[in-house]
């Protein structure tokens, strides 16, 4: 049975346990109305040990980061309890540092895969990039320089989906629905950053939007998690106009640190026109990744 050492001086795993035990409705999770007051939304911490069959003790120590041990039976047990998704659960693994079996992580690399970047130059009717497990986009076509923004005239160290998200106007507009967009854009961090508790620049990412936007530091603090998914996004393009697109994610076997990105639309669609359009636009107007 795998167990964890515990963290020093974290509270990653507390945090998240306390943030999902008061996302728990306590009818839902077959706890009976004793009439006490509820001061705080969601379990208790002696239903949420009811639930998950430790005791009440074991539970604090674990929100508080004083545990000596975790076990993955323990784990489980807790998930189960918070009825954590799938994503959640892993996170929950993530953070206590109980991963049996899995295998050693490579280093991040900072160069897209040289048939990647082939690949998107032989896309000229898919917008599509090319970003690593921060969200820094490495490589692009054409069709996503026009779709999103021309990453050639960003400096480098900006050429990043969240931060654009959070901290250019201009990015954040093509946003249909923003708020969900940047939600979800900080649960897939708040994932990353617990599979990489070393990696300063994911850090300095993570620290520069708390202190220059609320709704980052806002949404951070409820621990919220996402692993990738294909998703159906609404952007409203100042030139093509509102187009509802897959943005579909792909896995590069020779390079796991990264991922293919590519914006589709359905066949025959209004938003299918008005991405053909743009594309066209694209074609005379914007800079592909050199």
């Amino acid at each position: 049975m795998a167990c964890a050492q515990p963290a020093r001086g974290d509270t990653g795993l507390g945090d998240f346990l306390r943030s999902r035990r008061a996302a728990v409705d306590p009818r839902e999770a077959g706890m009976p109305d004793d009439g006490r007051l509820r001061r705080v939304p969601g379990l208790r911490r002696e239903e949420l040990a009811m639930l998950a069959h430790v005791s009440v003790d074991y539970i604090v120590r674990l929100e508080q980061g004083r545990t000596t041990r975790v076990s993955g039976s323990v784990l489980d047990a807790l998930a189960d309890a918070l009825r954590l998704k799938p994503d959640e659960r892993d996170y929950l693994f993530t953070v206590a540092d109980v991963t049996p079996g899995a295998p050693t992580r490579r280093p991040s690399q900072s160069e897209p895969a040289p048939r990647l970047r082939q690949l998107l130059d032989t896309m000229p009717d898919v917008p599509a990039i090319v970003v690593n497990h921060r969200m820094d986009v490495l490589a692009w076509n054409r069709g996503a320089a026009g779709l999103l923004t021309d990453f050639s005239a960003l400096p480098p160290a900006h050429r990043n989906l969240i931060r654009l998200t959070f901290l250019d106007q201009s990015f954040r507009a093509l946003y249909g629905d923003w708020q969900r967009a940047a939600k979800d854009c900080v649960a897939t961090l708040r994932m990353e950053a617990a599979r990489r508790t070393d990696d300063a620049a994911l850090n300095a990412l993570v620290g520069e939007l708390s202190v220059r936007d609320q709704d980052f530091r806002t949404w951070w603090a409820t621990h919220q998690v996402r692993g990738p998914s294909q998703l159906v996004k609404t952007y409203r393009h100042p030139i093509a106009g509102t187009m509802d697109l897959d943005v579909q994610q792909f896995s590069v076997d020779t390079h796991p640190d990264q991922k293919l990105i590519a914006f589709t639309a359905e066949p025959g669609s209004p938003s299918e026109k008005a991405l053909h359009f743009l594309l066209q636009w694209s074609n005379t107007h914007v800079m592909a990744d050199d």
